[in-house]
């Protein structure tokens, strides 16, 4: 399927292609599991283990030149363990989390037949990218596991890059790798922050924010061009876009047979 003007769709990875929360919640529940049977640990210590191991990885700074990620990974759950529980810091413990943690989330990362499907049918008429953010072992692994390198026509990783999204530096990148002009590009993600400012910033031909809630703030900022609760619901963004072209590229003959 090809839409006038349109000769690209870039795609976020992680809660747009793949549901990465919903990963990480099957391999936190499978860590505290392992905590309380395994190791002896009650509930409660084991929950607030995993709750300080997930605030220590939203406020993650790595640096690939000074500390391995694995290594970085395994610190968080040692602190966390120890700020805990207290006593020695038990580093292989904190392994063994990290790995059960690393190994259920990527176990449980996959690209639904579903969507599969609508990807296989887009690129009959479009060029696909796969634009994520995040550091490049970890991204990496996530796009093997979830095996949707088939499905497009390069991937570009934000650690791999000098600058991330919302960067317009990385989505100038990708239009180069594909041979395509950012007026012709469509970029589809969860991230107003970094997809929606990002597509914006670049001066894409238009914004798709997945909002699988839909229960999105009065003033929505910054302001994507379509909203959609499903990424099953490209195609039907993508038919109205064909529409809109068709029907100015309409108004602008009607208009010059009249002159």
């Amino acid at each position: 399927m090809g839409v006038h003007g349109v000769k690209a769709v870039f795609f976020d990875l992680d809660n747009t292609l793949v549901d990465t929360a919903a990963a990480g919640r099957l391999a936190i529940e499978e860590v505290i599991s392992a905590l309380q049977s395994k190791h002896h640990y009650g509930e409660d210590e084991a929950r607030v283990i995993c709750d300080k191991v997930q605030a220590k990885l939203l406020s993650e700074c790595h640096d690939p030149a000074k500390m391995c990620l694995t290594d970085l990974r395994i610190s968080h759950w040692e602190e966390a363990i120890q700020e805990t529980i207290g006593g020695e810091a038990n580093r292989d413990l904190a392994a063994e989390c990290y790995f059960l943690w690393k190994t259920t989330r990527l176990q449980n990362l996959t690209l639904a037949e579903d969507t599969r499907n609508m990807l296989t049918e887009l690129r009959k008429g479009l060029r696909l990218l796969l634009l994520t953010n995040g550091d490049r072992q970890t991204q990496r692994e996530k796009i093997e596991a979830c095996a949707c390198q088939p499905y497009f026509d390069a991937i570009v990783v934000g650690g791999e890059q000098k600058e991330e999204k919302p960067a317009p530096s990385i989505f100038h990148y990708c239009c180069d790798l594909l041979g395509v002009q950012p007026a012709e590009c469509v970029m589809v993600g969860d991230s107003l922050d970094t997809d929606i400012q990002g597509g914006l910033n670049a001066g894409l031909k238009a914004t798709v924010w997945l909002n699988k809630s839909m229960t999105a703030p009065v003033d929505i900022s910054p302001v994507p061009h379509y909203i959609i609760s499903s990424v099953l619901d490209l195609p039907a963004v993508l038919q109205k876009m064909e529409h809109k072209i068709n029907a100015k590229l309409g108004n602008g003959h009607m208009a010059s047979s009249n002159e």
